[in-house]
């Protein structure tokens, strides 16, 4: 149950709100002393005899209000450097208690925590929480709870211990560790939660209402700490990295020929504390080689896969740098001026080769150092600031009189600046945000590359009536500059399409250097009661670009949502909850052409058994399509309905599965897909966990593009029909040796084959009838020759033009297996294995277990593997 605390604390979200009026802030002082206790998990030290246990604990659920049906104290001591937290979880049945090692910030079990807001400004907490087996997690949340970072890993200590009246945890919080003022004379926030795993059950100190819209603000307060002052963090932590890789031997590649490589490298991390406030993350020359792989995928689409961000630098405090444009998950929801994974990004540039000629390209861009600035004045502004160098990156060819060189990727420098003001009580915010990208280019890359990249933008939130209600605007510019091709070549991308010969209101233009626009994003929204509701508008300039340092699909829409839900907390009958949701949604460009629409809905339902079961789905009306040809004219697509469904089993047990399911039939019979998921989930003990997730796709899409091309001086729109078949099985193994010693092992293999047939060509895309707007080549006209097809379009026994075989087979194995040992705070040892098999094939047929033979064929196939040894050591001093 990965990070079950975080996922069950963050209970405001939204959707799920119900307002309610604020309770009686609690107090609590916390008592100075001058004796440090032993972190032992025991209390058995003096220090423990000084100040005062606290409870009276109120559930959050599942019965919101009621008192715990177990017993929380805590105790606040603190000295000139450290906060300390005891918290006795006191249980009637300590043999029930739930202990699970597992890693660190996916805390399993009966856990507890304590939170604090050290600004005091009701959106920050910090957030330091333990289970029983003694596994942090740790977190940050920021705008009153909305966002959470649990990739914030400060350095403190906590032990934990069983007794026969329940369990307890011992906390040093070193103040380094968390961000306040030289004055805390009006004290910090505060809140402690408890969470009794084998009743699902959720209690806080400062009781936190289900109905409540928001989180920080209903804190508690801690007292008693007016005398502290301010530590500044300075840790730096060198780091070594030792890698070799093998692979398959090419005698005639010279960078081929042995099949080995091997390398050391090294770096610096630092995080320094500038002011009380603000710290500094700094990295050089840094490696992420323990990072997880992406996962594989088939992209027969125009537009750019979205990959997360797994980068442990990029990821601590990417809230703080988000300025979203989009709204719901995935699709237009990851529009975002920050696309961290930008940054040492896989060379753009690929140089001019002949035959006979080798090439050695690098997999990335090294990242020479970066920067990140983050923190909050008294005033209540919040700053974020990320400065980052790539390094210029060459192909080496190898040609028949020697070796030269290409830029692939220029030296790149990448700025981020965020800055956000509170006012009236945190109940007004505004916010500004600027990037730019600027690249030394030369010849190699000037006209595929931009030179330059600038975005910025303002964003303002209001909340009324007790944060019942907010309205949010989010409103952001773009520009770019480089050669004339580099800009038609953007004109003339995915996410434009200028060069569409119905797009009057944005013409193609060869002799541009630079491409302006912008973008925004307009909600309002209802956050209490039952019932919630939501208004938005998005909207995207036809010339907004900005894919240098943030992400985006397309652009030149117009998006317009009605949003409504539901939500019932309160167990009753067979349900501990349930909520539904539906919306209206339909979108417009900017030439005045209403491109399409939909109804969506979504429905949830939490047993008391602890199973859940949902459904959704849609159903979007016929649409015009702006880029269905790829640069040619809007072409009419029939609508279609997507249903899905899925449940999932009580996740506290040893063994548990979830199923789901989602399938689309396009209208006119011209599309279907299915797909479903099994994840089985086994906890043999209290230290290992196997999880299997295997996944089956089928689609059929009769309109797939193929190419393009031209007859007697006629554009050509190339389409066929596609059978696609994907499957695939996510398998992971965590065992936790220790809190501080984890072994974790993930594999992925990977089918996906796809077979092309009734070629067609379009012939009036904006017919009424569906039939009438395509034609398919008939025998006489299309024959298959080895590797493409020759067509003779009039029939005269000469070949017209030629279309290439797209037929595939894509067959991968991907693994990692990772030991990582925190031999220390903050210093850690990482051994890493991680492999990778590809094979493909034309053939277009399913054959999966003999697709996965071949790619331990060792006749057809020789893994890449890279084995790594990483080590790094923390000097933090104070």
């Amino acid at each position: 149950m990965k990070r079950i605390f975080i996922t069950i604390l963050v209970v405001f979200i939204l959707p799920q709100m119900l307002f309610g009026q604020d309770p009686v802030k609690k107090q609590y002082i916390a008592t100075q002393i001058t004796t440090t206790p032993v972190i032992n998990g025991i209390l058995d030290d003096e220090a423990w005899q000084s100040g005062t246990w606290a409870g009276g604990f109120t559930q959050n659920q599942p019965y919101n209000g009621s008192p715990e049906t177990q017993k929380t104290e805590f105790k606040i001591l603190f000295d000139d450097n450290n906060l300390y937290v005891a918290i006795k979880s006191y249980d009637t049945s300590p043999d029930s208690i739930v202990n699970r090692l597992t890693r660190r910030d996916e805390a399993d079990g009966d856990l507890v925590g304590i939170i604090i807001d050290s600004f005091h400004d009701l959106r920050t907490g910090f957030l330091f929480g333990v289970s029983s087996a003694g596994v942090k997690y740790d977190q940050m949340f920021t705008d009153d709870g909305q966002n959470e970072d649990a990739s914030w890993d400060p350095n403190w200590r906590v032990e934990t211990s069983i007794n026969k009246d329940g369990w307890v945890a011992e906390m040093k919080i070193p103040f380094s560790q968390v961000r306040f003022d030289k004055s805390s004379s009006d004290g910090w926030g505060l809140d402690v939660a408890r969470i009794l795993y084998r009743k699902n059950e959720q209690s806080f100190w400062q009781h936190i209402p289900r109905d409540a819209p928001g989180l920080i603000h209903l804190f508690g307060e801690l007292k008693g700490l007016e005398q502290i002052k301010p530590r500044k963090i300075f840790d730096i932590t060198p780091y070594g990295v030792a890698k070799t890789e093998t692979f398959e031997a090419v005698p005639e590649n010279p960078f081929q020929a042995t099949g080995k490589l091997s390398k050391l490298n090294g770096g610096i991390d630092a995080k320094i504390g500038l002011t009380n406030n603000m710290t500094m993350d700094l990295t050089i020359n840094p490696d992420f080689g323990q990072v997880e792989a992406d996962p594989s995928v088939v992209n027969l689409s125009a537009y750019e896969t979205f990959f997360t961000e797994k980068r442990p630098f990029f990821i601590e405090g990417n809230n703080i740098t988000n300025f979203g444009l989009g709204i719901g998950d995935g699709g237009v929801g990851n529009d975002n001026l920050f696309y961290s994974r930008r940054i040492g990004r896989q060379p753009q540039g690929y140089p001019n080769m002949k035959d006979s000629w080798h090439v050695d390209i690098p997999t990335r861009t090294d990242i020479l150092g970066a920067v990140k600035l983050t923190g909050k004045t008294k005033h209540g502004f919040s700053i974020a600031i990320v400065e980052a160098m790539t390094n210029q990156e060459k192909a080496e060819i190898d040609t028949i009189g020697g070796r030269k060189f290409a830029t692939v990727e220029p030296l790149t420098n990448y700025f981020v600046g965020r800055i956000q003001k509170d006012i009236n009580n945190s109940n007004t915010i505004i916010g500004g945000i600027f990037t730019s990208t600027n690249k030394e280019l030369d010849a190699d890359v000037r006209d595929i590359l931009h030179k330059s990249a600038y975005s910025g933008g303002v964003d303002f939130t209001q909340y009324f009536k007790k944060k019942s209600w907010m309205f949010n605007l989010n409103t952001a510019f773009s520009m770019v500059e480089g050669s004339k091709q580099a800009i038609t070549n953007t004109q003339e991308s995915s996410a434009h399409y200028f060069q569409r010969p119905d797009k009057n209101y944005a013409i193609l233009d060869t002799s541009r250097t630079s491409l302006a626009g912008s973008g925004g994003r307009m909600q309002i929204m209802k956050l209490n009661g039952h019932w919630n509701f939501l208004g938005a508008v998005l909207w995207k300039t036809p010339g907004f670009e900005i894919n240098d340092l943030g992400y985006m699909r397309t652009t030149d829409q117009i998006l317009s949502v009605l949003w409504a839900g539901y939500n019932q907390f309160n167990p009753k009958g067979i349900y501990k909850s349930f909520n539904f949701n539906s919306d209206f949604y339909s979108i417009n460009n900017f030439g005045g052409d209403w491109i399409g629409g939909g109804y969506e809905w979504n429905a949830n339902i939490n047993l008391k058994n602890f199973w859940n079961v949902w459904t959704g789905g849609s159903l979007n009306t016929s649409s015009l399509s702006t880029d269905m040809l790829r640069g040619g004219p809007m072409m009419k697509l029939p609508g279609s309905v997507n249903p899905r469904m899925g449940f999932s089993t009580d996740n506290r047990k040893k063994l548990s599965f979830s199923v789901s399911s989602n399938g689309s039939k396009g209208f006119e019979n011209s599309a279907y897909n299915l797909y479903t998921e099994l994840d089985i989930t086994y906890k043999p003990t209290n230290y290992l966990v196997f999880t299997i997730s295997p996944s089956y796709n089928k689609s059929y899409t009769e309109l797939q593009y193929v190419t393009q091309t031209t007859y007697n001086d006629i554009d050509r729109y190339i389409f066929a029909s596609i059978d696609q078949t994907t499957i695939s099985t996510s398998f992971r193994v965590n065992l936790n040796l220790s809190p501080n010693l984890t072994f974790q092992y993930w594999g992925q293999p990977f089918v996906a084959t796809g077979r092309y047939y009734n070629h067609k060509f379009i012939t009036e895309p904006m017919a009424n009838k569906y039939s009438d707007r395509f034609r398919t080549y008939n025998s006489n006209e299309i024959t298959f020759d080895t590797d493409h097809y020759n067509i003779d379009e009039n029939v005269d026994g000469k070949t017209d033009y030629t279309i290439g075989s797209s037929d595939f087979n894509m067959k991968q194995f991907l693994s990692n297996i990772v030991v990582r040992w925190e031999y220390s705070p903050g210093s850690t040892l990482f051994l890493v294995w991680s492999q990778t098999r590809s094979y493909y094939s034309n053939s277009g047929q399913m054959d999966f277990f003999n697709n996965l033979g071949d790619l331990f064929n060792k006749g057809l196939n020789t893994p890449h593997n890279v084995f790594l040894v990483k080590f790094s050591y923390r000097f933090g001093l104070k």
